[in-house]
């Protein structure tokens, strides 16, 4: 099975994700297919991609396939983590990446969509990041796509409550680039990307690294760093992690006891 489906129009690539049957669960196959896909555009130098649900979705990926999440004593977001390499290749591909967004967007999808250099969505699209439903400790790198798109309070509303922001409230924070009808949406990205296309691609591909870099330049102590792994470490090293995880795939509430 092709969990994510490739097209080409007009010189606009686009990578469809295709497992609707698990809502599209950011399993390590799908998001195998997806890195694989931006290397094809890559090499074909395909100047802007988007990245979408089938049409008219209800959920655009439900995020973090849970049950491939280790259990306990292993950190759950590593460097080599399969989310973690499809948000470097969508920040490294050499030109656009479009999220265009119908349904409900939650967890790590969440943060994919975060590391998406532009977003347009209909009324049904909303964005929730979950980690602390489950009791995960969330990265510092995915924490930072949160901060370098939507201001601090409410990057900590996402976070501490759990709960999705709605169409119009992501357009308001600066998630949603533009919000459009329904029946508008895909006429509107592809328009959108026409209008980047028509310009310089070299142009266009070394402001987007320029922007990347400056927006990663938050430097801290060795020190400082150390702390925050330890910080996440505490936690999924603890009853609460082992409890998050076990109780969602006995589909259960969590019963946390903060240690």
């Amino acid at each position: 099975m092709n969990f994510v489906l490739s097209e080409l129009k007009e010189n606009v690539g686009y990578l469809i994700l295709n497992n609707p049957q698990k809502r599209n669960a950011l399993s390590a196959e799908l998001l195998s297919d997806l890195i694989a896909g931006l290397e094809e555009f890559e090499r074909n130098k395909v100047p802007v991609v988007i990245i979408r649900a089938e049409k008219g979705a209800k959920i655009w990926s439900s995020g973090h396939d849970i049950k491939e999440l280790p259990r306990t004593h292993r950190d759950p977001l590593s460097y080599d983590n399969p989310l973690e390499k499809i948000l470097r290749k969508i920040q490294e591909y050499p030109g656009p990446v479009i999220a265009l967004v119908q349904g409900g967007v939650w967890g790590g999808a969440c943060d994919l969509v975060m590391t998406c250099d532009l977003v347009v969505g209909d009324p049904t699209s909303s964005f929730a990041i979950t980690p602390v439903k489950i009791g995960v400790p969330y990265n510092a790198s995915g924490i930072l796509h949160f901060l370098n798109r939507v201001p601090l309070n409410l990057v900590k509303e996402m976070f501490f409550t759990a709960q999705p922001f709605d169409a119009e409230r992501a357009e308001r924070c600066g998630i949603l680039n533009h919000l459009v009808p329904s029946e508008e949406l895909e006429d509107f990205a592809f328009q959108f990307a026409g209008k980047i296309i028509s310009n310089s691609a070299l142009a266009v591909a070394v402001i987007k690294e320029q922007l990347r870099i400056l927006a990663d330049a938050h430097p801290i102590p060795p020190s400082a760093f150390e702390r925050i792994q330890g910080l996440r470490r505490h936690v999924y090293d603890s009853h609460d992690y082992t409890e998050g995880i076990q109780a969602f795939l006995e589909k259960r509430p969590p019963v946390f006891k903060g240690e």
